[in-house]
């Protein structure tokens, strides 16, 4: 590059031949005394060794020289200013290169002015001085001056003793911009522009200043750590070979240069440039997503999502992370923190304890443990001043005062700090958690939080964990699972992939292994769709836990066309703070339909569905379960499906709306339906016949209704005359009511196929 050429501006002073009253002995600026016609200055018209030159007897201590013309400073712009001199008589003094900072018209203070001093030693001996002014601070650069000077009077001083007699050759003026430039035309660099890169001092605006010259080129940080004090947005492509350092609340925005790796490489830390990458996602409109460039970027301490980005407390935009992996390092910095402390619990304010002793040292986030506490229940808000603690959901058996158990997990990606967070989505990224840190903590509210195909892996004790409602409507999308407890016994593994609390979720397309749970499901409307969740160990006549655990008895949630492997369906009222049934709908609303499920080698009384009531009174509102595919190897299983009476039976004597039908069944010894369709052989004639349903309706299920009776063989009497007779029927007989009679005008005995219900 070479400014003369490339914008035409004019370096160069007239030769001293054209006149003496352009030449100033003081600073050069209009109105200064110039050498016309002054007594110790004349023009030699033909020296030995210049030709035409300036002959000039040094009278002042500093003897100035300065050209009034402005020679332009243009910011990324360096010129070198030459002189050749010779000393013709009297002392010998000392010559430096010299120029003015002007910017317009105003003098421009507190830069550098003068280039290295030259002693003159011998007469007649030419000596070469030199200096190169320019607006950045870089090796070779005599006068930096940064970028607010627009011009320079340029010349030279002589020094030290007077009474000598100097001749001047004529000043050069170069563009040696190329010298400093290693790809002109295609960049500019931000020590062009005045930054300094010391680490300390404020580079803020020569950054700033860089931009606006680049126009379109790509701006250069080159080595150096430049210190940023406020927010810095660069709206051109940017190359980090230095780094920048800015307060946590300063926002660094490289709008046409937003990944991760240009981060990392800015801040020279992983987990620093994505922290910095995820502030400028949340406070730009430039840019929807962070492309982590399919960089590992290993993780030492827990990333609180809401603390890098201090300015907001909720955000309701979409955003998104994508194409990364998260490596989790580190010991002490994950360790779960752990807390113990009595509190009040009162049914009637389901969602909050009171008289929380030592409140202040519990964390938001934390897991609560203690007797009546359902699985997956966490603090969701707390306030020190009047000891209480809001809770993610209620609890079915605290009334009064207990000491609890507060775990707070540490998590790769915590959003906890956030009061609401909507629409934020995650693609393509794999934690690898390496069983010492769990996945993510959603915000406290928010909708629709996505993770999509996505990897979490070995996390310490959660995958996802929502303390709110920030899992309204979340969508888990083809998402893998793996745990870190896989050579343990099912029934001692802690870890779970997910939890909710609000309405809406959608579990789709996923695969999780050998977790305690895979999801632990609160609220309404939940859509567990195409997932396969196993949940084996090699132990033989093993116990198998819960894959699905739904936690509330409306939940109108539908499981469709899951592999659910050595595992079960779990379906509670846990977070009922008065679990004992009053009125509503009890069980209800539940469809399992075209899933297959698949055990081996467990105890014979495992179940594939389990019905758990936490109180009493409970019954079945609503169920369909039909299509699926259940089977055992490696030894049947007595049944399906179960009622745990831990706490409370279910009433079967009430029900409806239950349909079982349309399963198929391999090694389970005693297959379940409803309607049930039966035959009943009597031998021998009785006026009443005891028909038995030998368990074959579904969970404990009553004989409630029989919809239909068929003769399916000559119905004779005592003397095998064939009748045509119709009964009439006995319902609910029997110590479990699951019997019935049917009644005959009188003694028969033959075939009949009855179509059963227990609603």
């Amino acid at each position: 590059m070479n400014k003369a050429i490339t914008d035409g501006l004019d370096l160069m002073p007239p030769a001293f031949s054209e006149g003496l009253d352009v030449w100033s002995s003081g600073d050069g600026t209009p109105g200064s005394d110039t050498y016309d016609g002054a007594g110790n200055a004349a023009f030699v018209p033909s020296d030995a060794d210049f030709g035409g030159c300036l002959e000039l007897q040094k009278t002042e201590a500093t003897q100035s020289l300065r050209y009034m013309g402005q020679t332009p400073m243009v910011p990324g712009c360096y010129l070198r200013i030459t002189a050749r001199v010779k000393v013709v008589s009297g002392a010998l003094p000392a010559v430096r290169i010299a120029a003015w900072a002007g910017d317009s018209g105003a003098h421009v203070s507190g830069v550098v002015q003068v280039g290295p001093s030259v002693a003159l030693e011998t007469y007649g001996e030419v000596v070469e001085v030199s200096a190169i002014v320019g607006s950045g601070l870089r090796d070779g650069v005599d006068m930096p001056w940064g970028t607010v000077p627009n011009y320079a009077h340029v010349g030279l001083d002589l020094t030290g003793a007077t009474g000598g007699v100097v001749r001047i050759d004529d000043i050069v003026v170069e563009d040696m911009t190329s010298v400093f430039h290693r790809n002109m035309m295609a960049m500019v660099d931000v020590r062009d522009f005045g930054a300094v890169g010391d680490g300390s001092s404020d580079d803020t605006g020569a950054f700033l200043a860089a931009n606006a010259a680049a126009d379109g080129r790509e701006i250069l940080v080159s080595a150096g750590t430049y210190y940023l004090a406020s927010d810095v947005r660069l709206t051109e492509r940017v190359r980090f070979e230095g780094t920048v350092t800015m307060p946590t609340d300063a926002i660094l925005d490289l709008t046409k240069s937003f990944d991760l790796p240009t981060y990392i490489d800015a801040f020279g830390n992983e987990q620093l440039g994505f922290e910095k990458a995820f502030q400028s996602l949340l406070n730009s409109s430039d840019h929807e997503s962070l492309d982590m460039g399919g960089r590992r970027i290993t993780i030492t301490s827990p990333i609180d999502m809401q603390a890098i980005v201090p300015n907001r407390d909720s955000y309701a935009q979409r955003r998104h992370i994508a194409n990364g992996q998260f490596f989790v390092s580190g010991d002490t910095e994950w360790e779960p923190d752990v807390e113990t402390s009595a509190a009040t619990y009162d049914a009637g304010n389901a969602l909050t304890l009171t008289a929380v002793a030592n409140v202040a040292n519990i964390q938001v986030g934390s897991l609560i443990t203690g007797n009546g506490v359902g699985r997956e229940v966490y603090v969701r808000a707390k306030n020190d001043a009047t000891q209480e603690i809001t809770l993610s959901a209620p609890l079915y058996d605290a009334e009064g005062t207990q000491t609890y158990t507060f775990t707070r997990f540490k998590y790769v990606l915590d959003f906890s700090g956030f009061s609401k967070l909507q629409r934020l989505s995650i693609s393509d990224v794999e934690l690898l958690c390496n069983n010492i840190a769990s996945g993510i903590l959603l915000a406290p509210a928010g909708v629709v939080f996505q993770l999509r195909d996505s990897w979490i892996n070995r996390p310490a004790d959660r995958g996802i964990t929502s303390h709110g409602e920030g899992c309204q409507g979340m969508l888990i999308d083809r998402c893998n699972f793996l745990s870190g407890e896989a050579s343990s016994r099912a029934q001692d593994r802690s870890t779970i992939v997910l939890n909710t609390n609000a309405n809406d979720v959608k579990l789709r397309n996923n695969r999780a292994t050998q977790f305690k749970h895979f999801a632990v499901l609160g609220g309404a409307n939940n859509m567990v769709i195409g997932n396969h969740f196993f949940q084996g160990d090699a132990e033989p006549a093993g116990v198998r836990t819960a894959g699905i655990v739904l936690t509330d008895s409306h939940c109108a949630s539908t499981l469709t066309g899951n592999y659910v492997d050595n595992c079960s369906i779990e379906w509670t009222n846990e977070t009922d703070a008065t679990p004992n049934f009053t009125n509503g709908f009890s069980f209800s609303a539940l469809s399992v339909d075209d899933n297959v499920f698949l055990s081996g080698d467990v105890a014979p009384w495992s179940a594939f569905l389990v019905i758990k009531p936490y109180g009493t009174g409970h019954f079945i509102g609503g169920l369909s379960v039909s299509g699926n595919k259940f089977r055992s190897i490696n030894g049947p299983i007595d049944r399906v499906d179960r009622v745990d009476d831990t706490f409370a039976p279910l009433d079967t004597s009430k029900g409806k709306n239950i349909r079982f039908d349309g399963n198929t069944f391999h090694q389970i010894e005693t297959p379940v339906y409803n309607p049930l369709v039966m035959t009943h052989d009597q031998n021998s004639t009785a006026t009443s016949w005891t028909v038995d349903t030998d368990g074959q309706l579904p969970f404990g299920g009553q004989a409630r209704t029989v919809e239909s009776v068929v003769a399916t063989s000559p119905l004779r009497n005592g003397s095998n005359q064939t009748r045509f007779a119709v009964p009439y029927v006995d319902l609910q007989q029997g110590a479990d009511g699951d019997q019935l009679r049917l009644n005959w005008e009188e003694a028969l005995q033959g075939e009949v196929t009855l179509r059963v219900s227990m609603t």
